[in-house]
């Protein structure tokens, strides 16, 4: 309550401009932003999860809702159908409807999970453009979209330019598909405002001139700046090599919390910003501890069980929380509890062995290794740990356990790790 009490003595449009989330706006004063309408924020279909680039635009959505705002969510049933040109360098795959209507039952689900509590409407678009015909739509759209304004849009400009892999007609007209859900909305809810990632600026742009050319009304867009990796200059998108999903089947709970662990020390703060409700107060002092030791990293700590926690819920954020504090050394494997030992079991391979039993056959059985000869390879090169501390024997000692247990890993990474119990 404390938490939301100093929120509210600020301001929405401060507040997002200190955590970085205003780019791109049609209005001229952020503080436009302070007064309670209604806005809508669409996601497409093309997975059927969302990822950690979708929560960030969704958070933003949530921030406004705090704010007074009434909120329309949009999944993509339509758009998806033909594939979002911005920020890609060559022409989306086209997937079957029934994909693309599984994907939307999947996506419902993960919105409503994280918008649970709040006021919204969630919508499909392919239930007002399943109906919409070609020549109709060239007439009530097209006919007020200039092919010289069109040309002009950045992922255009982009995708025609001399190292450009080129476009279809279909992305070329995404636009003003999403320009007609914009008029649509403003006609069904009353929608005075669009936010989205800004590389969907373009395409945000196509609803305000139609809706001021078909209804003689002024509407607004906003877009945030994309999350990016410092480090890579890697956006957090579904598309990107090692995609962070909100779905637990895809990226485990203990793998999402471990992300946010080890995000590099250059992005946390922004982090802390963009991804969790925190107060700039609360930042401050999280920032304060991590300047103090940055060995101790306590915004990563901080930021994980945050992050964790909203996407994955509060009991299961704990449990997973707890988890990871054994996979990286943080707590004694010894003194974990069923739930804890429940819970790696659901992360991680387990297996039980005796004393004695050889090392090279576990990390085979696990799978930690392709092969036997794999394992052995590992094993000789000191990429093996158990318990963290690298090992070259090849077989399991008593003292090599806690508690009857200890953990098994192949390599750095804690997520190639396995819990190894003996066999009574």
């Amino acid at each position: 309550m404390a938490r939301l009490a100093e929120n509210k003595l600020i301001s929405l449009s401060a507040d997002l401009a200190w955590r970085g989330l205003i780019k791109d706006k049609t209005f001229a004063d952020a503080k436009w932003l302070d007064q309670p309408r209604v806005f809508y924020h669409g996601v497409d279909a093309s997975a059927d999860s969302l990822t950690i680039g979708n929560l960030a635009a969704l958070l933003l959505a949530r921030r406004l809702i705090d704010a007074g705002w009434r909120a329309v969510l949009l999944v993509g049933g339509a758009t998806s159908l033909i594939g979002d040109p911005g920020g890609k360098t060559a022409e989306r795959a086209l997937l079957p409807r029934s994909t693309i209507t599984k994907n939307v039952t999947a996506i419902k689900a993960q919105v409503t999970q994280l918008f649970a509590g709040q006021d919204f409407k969630l919508v499909d678009n392919y239930d007002w453009f399943k109906s919409v015909g070609y020549l109709e739509f060239l007439r009530e759209v097209g006919k007020h979209f200039s092919m010289t304004e069109l040309m002009a849009r950045d992922f255009v400009v982009e995708r025609m330019g001399e190292a450009g892999s080129g476009i279809s007609y279909a992305e070329f007209s995404y636009s003003l598909i999403q320009g007609y859900d914009y008029w649509q909305l403003f006609k069904k809810y009353g929608v005075e405002l669009q936010i989205g990632g800004s590389d969907q600026w373009g395409n945000m742009l196509s609803g305000v001139p139609l809706i001021r050319k078909k209804e003689g009304k002024t509407v607004h867009a906003l877009s945030m700046p994309l999350v990016v990796d410092k480090a890579t200059g890697r956006k957090f998108g579904k598309s990107e090599v090692g995609a962070i999903w909100l779905n637990p089947a895809k990226t485990t709970p203990t793998e999402f919390y471990q992300f946010w662990l080890n995000v590099a020390d250059a992005d946390v703060a922004n982090y802390l910003k963009v991804f969790t409700f925190l107060s700039k107060a609360e930042i401050g002092q999280v920032m304060a501890e991590q300047r103090q030791d940055a060995k101790a990293r306590a915004a990563q700590k901080r930021l994980a069980v945050e992050v964790t926690k909203l996407v994955h819920g509060g009991r299961q954020g704990e449990t997973v929380t707890g988890a990871s504090k054994y996979l990286t050394g943080q707590a004694s494997l010894e003194e974990a509890s069923a739930e804890g030992l429940e819970r790696l079991r659901a992360e991680i391979p387990a297996l039980k062995v005796r004393v004695g039993d050889s090392i090279i056959d576990a990390l085979a059985k696990s799978r930690l290794a392709a092969s036997k000869t794999d394992a052995r390879r590992l094993l000789m090169s000191g990429a093996v740990y158990l318990n963290g501390r690298a090992t070259n024997e090849l077989l399991f000692k008593k003292d090599d356990f806690q508690n009857g247990r200890l953990l098994l890993r192949r390599g750095k990474a804690y997520k190639d790790s396995a819990l190894v119990e003996i066999d009574e």
